[in-house]
């Protein structure tokens, strides 16, 4: 009997215990829970404010743009009609969005190029050419990236101002004449590419010199070892080492030139004759000076799928060679 009662004490004590449908919750699971309730309050001003004024204008462009919103519906947006697909299938009717589109692509596929090389050139000359003064000219590089295009638009007036311009009297002091840069629709464009891309080339500079400086200096050495000059150093090393950093820049960049807005809407106003007219200028023009919203709408989703596949595109294209 003795045998028999010690084993029988702990099963007694077991057999007491609260069942499961009194037992306390885990405490792990109590401070995650709170955890978790605690996240969501610190998140709910932002969640708010996305839902207010990102999330809910997204949602309403999308609607629009298949409707034939105008002015009269801004107290009564209920009353647009339901227009389908003809806002779409009317742009790509349209020549003036046809120029647009045109004259972005212009935009993009020559100010990219320029702004990356030209940002790879001034962050290797600043990261190995240049040893006294190096912060002064990173600032000088960087700073019309935080300049605002009113105050670069009248820098770059005052430049190409056909009569006494920099440029024109530079020109007058070689013997030659200037053209009118803002003026001709052969000059327009171009115009605007260098300004912007004279805005733009800090960002890919400080971005490479981010790169550079994450390159270890060993694997320089081994190539100078090697026999490797500057021109084969950079082809060789540097580039592939910078390409995760080149393509960032060149996505951000090609966003940011499909977008171009700012430049053409201070400087030109879309002229002359359109030679300058760009797909968000076309859309501010659609949407606020004559009230076409809906089909501004529509413009602006068109974009939006441009820039998405063309972004899709490059990472497609370089994801294999940055891992």
């Amino acid at each position: 009997m003795s045998l028999t009662t010690g084993p029988a004490a702990p099963q007694a004590a077991v057999d007491k215990s609260p069942g499961p449908g009194s037992a306390p919750a885990p405490r792990g699971r109590r401070s995650l829970s709170r955890h978790n309730l605690t996240g969501w309050l610190f998140s709910t001003p932002f969640l708010v404010l996305f839902g207010l004024f990102m999330l809910f204008p997204i949602v309403a462009t999308l609607l629009m743009s298949f409707t034939d919103f105008g002015a009269r519906h801004v107290t009564r947006p209920l009353e647009a009609e339901f227009v389908g697909l003809d806002n779409y299938t009317r742009l790509f009717q349209d020549d003036t969005f046809l120029k647009a589109l045109f004259n972005t692509a212009y935009f993009v596929v020559v100010g990219v190029p320029a702004t990356i090389v030209l940002g790879l050139l001034a962050a290797i000359l600043l990261n190995n050419g240049i040893d006294r003064a190096r912060t002064f000219f990173r600032i000088g590089f960087y700073a019309p990236v935080v300049t605002t295009i009113v105050a670069v638009a009248i820098v770059w007036r005052f430049v190409l101002d056909p009569s006494d311009g920099l440029v024109a009297s530079l020109a007058t002091e070689l013997g030659v004449r200037a053209p009118d840069f803002l003026g001709s629709e052969t000059w327009a464009m171009p115009s605007l590419i260098a300004m912007a891309v004279w805005r733009n080339l800090g960002t890919v500079m400080v971005l490479c010199i981010a790169g550079l400086q994450a390159i270890p200096t060993e694997v320089r050495e081994a190539a100078r070892l090697d026999g490797a000059g500057a021109w084969q150093e950079l082809r060789r090393v540097t580039v592939p080492l910078l390409r995760p950093t080149l393509l960032y820049a060149t996505v951000i960049t090609s966003i940011g030139y499909l977008n171009v807005f700012e430049e053409p809407f201070v400087m030109t106003q879309g002229g002359p004759s359109d030679s300058t007219l760009t797909v968000s200028l076309d859309m501010y023009r659609e949407g606020f000076n004559f009230f076409h919203m809906g089909y501004a709408s529509a413009m602006a989703y068109v974009l939006f799928v441009v820039i998405m596949g063309i972004t899709v595109l490059q990472l497609r294209l370089l994801k294999d060679n940055t891992r």
